[in-house]
């Protein structure tokens, strides 16, 4: 996410450390790199020029140039520029009207609309205990209504039911009819995209929104899609006055000129980002928190609030036992494991933890993603017995699990040992804990 500008915006920092004393020349190239950096990252020339002009008359101030440390200064109001282009403060939905809520999902064909829908109201379900009601009101893509029933169904969410042969109009007005009759208070509307704006597409969402007056009109966009999502925002808001943004494909996104130009060339701000594909992967979008991204100082936040949410205190303080009588398993190990892919992929967690980025540059977090997918199949190709007892693993039965997971005994052999010398470390931390008990990896981690 945004590596390209990171890795370019890290040479300039770099080259300004290299120098023995910081001159008003080494700033004004610095700027002028941050420029061309900004530029490269397809950020659109108005935000570039407003950006690098507040930068500029902050880095050469004389306390600045004066200072022992004017690239840490620097550093400093690059990552405030940065969170103040994206918008400064988390925008959060505001929840608190009389129900139903509605909120207007619009955007061009293939930007995701339909699968945002989902991941919305399982966000809304899940982390902001509202009872939604999904609409499809897209009658013209083949399937489309299928689709979001079928998503409707995996997040356990109400799905209105609607046919191709209604008006989008008329499914919309029923629904909102359907969800008060329901008690259901929060309606999220999936409609119809083209491959370009034009009339005909603003017309219809012109009298859907005429219709239900959502509170809420939110154009999904696709992040990798650059200068061009910008300009659909902004085609957007001048026929629909879209009231936020939803970014998807985030996590592909090595450029980030659609994140940092969209508020300020739109007026409307960024309440969440797409992050994958499963439909737990959309978060909500921090301006400062991505600013520390972007500069490699990681999103430590963001990390502790995908733990908090995965995280199983009565399976913690089960497991916090099993560690204390050393009955750590092979199963315990899987739970584990599936925890970790539930915080999302390796290279999404590595990004969020300070200095990591530059330690992991040469990993590639596909590869690990596809080492942990390896492991759970080994695990889950031994029995029960052996899940629970790894000392019954002889060599006829790692031929066995290797066959029946798709790999090698050489594979089984080192995920063995790797576990065996996992169980060792883990023994060693209980050790560590306190008398009369308490978290046995309190002691490591700072006050």
């Amino acid at each position: 996410m945004f590596d390209t500008l990171g890795d370019k915006l890290e040479l300039v920092f770099k080259k300004l450390r290299g120098q023995g004393r910081i001159t008003e020349r080494h700033m004004t190239e610095a700027i002028r790199e941050i420029r061309l950096a900004l530029l490269e990252a397809d950020v659109a020339l108005p935000v570039v020029q407003a950006f690098c002009e507040r930068v500029r008359q902050q880095a050469l101030g004389q306390e600045v140039l004066r200072s022992l440390t004017p690239e840490q200064h620097l550093i400093k109001f690059v990552h405030e520029e940065l969170a103040r282009t994206m918008g400064g403060e988390t925008a959060a939905l505001d929840l608190g009207s009389n129900p139903p809520i509605t909120i207007m999902l619009v955007g061009l064909q293939g930007s995701g609309k339909t699968t945002t829908a989902a991941k919305l109201a399982r966000h809304l379900k899940a982390d902001r205990g509202r009872r939604p009601y999904l609409v499809p009101a897209d009658v013209y893509r083949p399937a489309a209504i299928e689709q979001l029933t079928t998503l409707a169904g995996q997040i356990g969410c109400a799905v209105h039911p609607s046919s191709m042969d209604q008006d989008p109009v008329d499914i919309a007005k029923a629904a909102v009819a359907a969800a008060r009759a329901q008690a259901l208070d929060t309606i999220i509307f999936d409609t119809a995209g083209r491959l370009h704006i034009d009339d005909a597409l603003m017309g219809e969402l012109e009298r859907i929104k005429a219709a239900v007056a959502p509170k809420y009109v939110l154009l999904v966009a696709d992040a990798m899609t650059g200068q061009d999502a910008v300009n659909v925002a902004q085609g957007f808001h001048e026929r629909l006055a879209i009231d936020g943004v939803v970014l998807t494909k985030l996590e592909g996104d090595a450029r980030g000129g659609a994140a940092l130009s969209i508020r300020e060339m739109s007026g409307a701000p960024i309440y969440f980002v797409g992050v994958g594909e499963k439909l737990e992967a959309l978060e909500p979008f921090h301006p400062d928190r991505m600013a520390s991204r972007i500069l490699g100082k990681g999103d430590i936040l963001s990390l502790i609030e995908k733990v908090e949410a995965a995280y199983d205190e009565r399976q913690a303080e089960a497991l916090e036992r099993k560690l204390k009588k050393n009955e750590f398993t092979l199963e315990d190990f899987r739970d584990q494991l599936q925890m970790v892919k539930r915080l999302g992929s390796m290279g999404e967690l590595l990004g969020m933890i300070p200095g990591m980025k530059k330690l992991t540059a040469k990993i590639d977090p596909g590869a690990a993603d596809g080492e942990l997918k390896k492991i759970e199949a080994i695990i889950n190709s031994m029995t029960k017995q052996e899940r629970r007892n790894d000392t019954l693993i002889n060599g006829s039965r790692r031929q066995r699990i290797a066959l029946g997971s798709g790999t090698t005994v050489s594979d089984v052999n080192k995920f063995l040992k790797q576990y065996a010398q996992t169980k060792k470390m883990m023994k060693k931390l209980t050790k560590l804990g306190r008398p009369g008990g308490g978290n046995p990896f309190s002691q490591l981690m700072p006050g």
